[in-house]
């Protein structure tokens, strides 16, 4: 095993770990300039260092790959400062590239710190992580478009458990959390997370501290979210008078995610098949 010190001066620092076969994948982590980071901690409010986080790379033989499902490139564990990475995954959506996997993957550390590790719900943990992690791109306007088209309301506490379920389900999850955590961006400002964190990190349960700082419950949020999102039907003709080049790339978009939704619900009902005759 070889180390690497990412951020040797700044904070968040991170020390990569990773086996000898993946050493071109932990220089070209180790290559990101140091501000990539720093940015975060500083959204979130955060001046205390911290302990190191720790990134570890492993391989898809490794018992850790095993353990989770294909399709996930990186998981984070706050309580543990680490990060775990699967270089061999191609990284699917909300993320691009394996820097984002490691981006998005540090802002659920620091998420987990401004919070004193304090509970706070998966949908706000993850969007929140998609907010800070990079600028909100095309392909997240598409995938809310699509999930506006193929999907009805879904409440907070429903989004909760679809971060549980199939790659699908997932992909929902992040489109719609994000979406959420934008327009509260939006509405209250940047500041309203920090500020949220902030009471719960002092003790105040989510819910409380939420309808402090937003002046509204999260349930009442979520209703004039939803109820704003009514006016996607009102994009189609203004992107039509405006031009036929970014519709065009829309439809495409949203061809190529329905492609792969339906691929994926292949793979997993052949992977459901297969267990079944596994345990026969």
């Amino acid at each position: 095993m070889r180390r690497a010190s990412l951020l040797p001066s700044e904070f968040p620092k991170l020390e990569i770990e990773a086996p000898t076969g993946l050493d071109p994948v932990r220089n070209r982590l180790q290559s990101i300039p140091p501000g990539r980071f720093a940015d975060i901690a500083e959204f979130l409010g955060l001046i205390d260092p911290g302990p190191v986080i720790q990134v570890k790379l492993a391989t898809e033989t490794s018992d850790v790959a095993r353990a989770v499902a294909p399709w996930i490139s990186g998981f984070a564990a706050g309580e543990s400062n680490l990060v775990v990475m699967f270089p061999a995954r191609s990284p699917g959506y909300p993320d691009n590239t394996l820097e984002d996997v490691l981006r998005h993957e540090v802002a659920h550390i620091l998420i987990w710190r401004a919070s004193a590790g304090r509970p706070i719900p998966r949908w706000f943990n993850e969007g929140l992580a998609m907010e800070v992690e990079r600028m909100r791109r095309f392909q997240d306007q598409t995938q809310l478009l699509y999930q506006l088209i193929t999907g009805g309301r879904t409440s907070l506490e429903h989004l909760d458990s679809l971060f549980a379920g199939g790659q699908n389900d997932q992909i929902r999850a992040y489109a719609l959390a994000g979406a959420f955590i934008r327009d509260l961006a939006q509405e209250h400002g940047p500041a309203v997370f920090r500020e949220i964190l902030m009471r719960v990190r002092r003790g105040v349960p989510f819910d409380v501290a939420f309808a402090e700082v937003a002046g509204v419950t999260p349930s009442r949020a979520e209703s004039e979210f939803w109820d704003r999102q009514r006016i996607w039907t009102s994009w189609v003709p203004i992107v039509t008078s405006s031009t036929t080049l970014w519709l065009a790339i829309t439809t495409l978009a949203l061809v190529a995610i329905y492609v792969r939704r339906r691929r994926n619900r292949e793979i997993e009902d052949q992977w459901a098949k297969e267990e079944e005759s596994d345990t026969e």
